[in-house]
């Protein structure tokens, strides 16, 4: 009898090349960097809406270079039909703008401290989802990781928020309207991460194709929700660039480049090892904080370092193994 072929299998995240080492560095330090670049050089005038916008076009122009440069621009028209971009980057785009709809009404209705911890359980989801669509299965060392990290990221969303105070109100509404939306939004996130992860290694969707077709979507809901938004009075009032000033480029152009970044990280290493990115940016920024401002870190934040590190470990040195059945 002839052999059976292997199956396909997804790459394993648990491996981590150098390149995949470098590339969630840099995302690392662009999502640690971005909170202080944006508030140095973007003034509060800005209309958000025509930042966004932008940064989605910046997005498109990087991620077609970077594909003219890899040759792939070439063999798109050969290659590129809508119904593999609807399934590959259409379905997770609408998700991610339902997602971002349900934040939204969830940040009106809740005190900034508990959105972020709610927040958070978009790592468990995504792990989940992950197996339910890749089968990719993790240990009971890097569950355990994952637990670390959730409980490093509720630590530094307590020291983020402690100096805030906490919305009162109809615990009925801040029920339907606070908290469950932002743990739908969760698990939005994490099923749209996974689909990402599983166009990117099952179907060999390119990454930076990808980040073209999600912005161009992300764009065109954007825009039609203009037409009664407050942004959109403002734009039609004020005109596009109203606020903008040439140093706004520089918040915007760092943006998308940490969408290119998302995109390469969660096709090389999945979605899970995102989810320690931007945890361990969260340290970043408390870092850079302290250096160029002089807000030392909370207690909190000096809690969750050794949390968050411990857990990046205990994920890369425990990788899940499949057991191989006797003869």
């Amino acid at each position: 009898m002839a052999a059976k072929k292997p199956k396909a299998s997804t790459p394993n995240p648990g491996n981590m090349s150098p390149r995949v080492w470098f590339y969630s560095i840099l995302l690392t330090l662009q999502y640690g960097f971005q909170p202080i670049i944006s508030k140095r050089f973007t003034r509060r005038e800005v209309i958000v809406t025509s930042s966004v916008l932008t940064c989605e076009v910046a997005k498109v122009v990087c991620a077609l270079i970077l594909m003219a440069k890899d040759g792939s621009l070439k063999e798109l028209a050969k290659e590129w039909t809508l119904v593999g971009s609807v399934t590959a980057s259409g379905l997770p785009a609408a998700i991610y703008a339902l997602q971002n709809s349900l934040l939204q009404i969830s940040y009106r209705n809740l005190d900034s401290l508990t959105f972020s911890m709610l927040n958070q359980t978009k790592i468990i989801f995504t792990a989940i989802f992950t197996y339910i669509i890749l089968r990719q299965r993790q240990s009971i060392q890097q569950i355990g990781a994952l637990f670390l990290l959730i409980m490093a990221a509720v630590l530094l969303s307590i020291g983020e928020g402690s100096s805030k105070g906490s919305s009162s109100g109809d615990p009925e509404k801040i029920l339907f309207y606070g908290i469950a939306p932002v743990l739908v939004a969760s698990v939005l996130s994490g099923l749209a991460s996974a689909f990402c992860q599983w166009a990117s290694q099952v179907k060999k969707h390119s990454s930076y194709l990808m980040t073209v077709e999600m912005s161009i979507v992300g764009s065109l809901c954007l825009l039609a929700s203009t037409s009664k938004s407050p942004d959109g009075e403002a734009i039609r009032r004020y005109g596009f660039f109203y606020g903008w000033t040439p140093l706004t480029l520089i918040p915007v152009v760092t943006n998308a480049l940490g969408g290119i970044l998302v995109g390469l990280v969660t096709s090389l290493a999945g979605g899970v090892r995102k989810g320690f990115v931007i945890v361990s940016a969260l340290l970043v920024t408390a870092m850079l904080q302290f250096l160029f401002e002089g807000t030392p870190p909370s207690v909190y934040c000096l809690v969750a370092l050794p949390l968050v590190v411990s857990s990046i470990s205990i994920y890369q040195k425990y990788p899940y193994e499949v057991k191989k059945k006797e003869a």
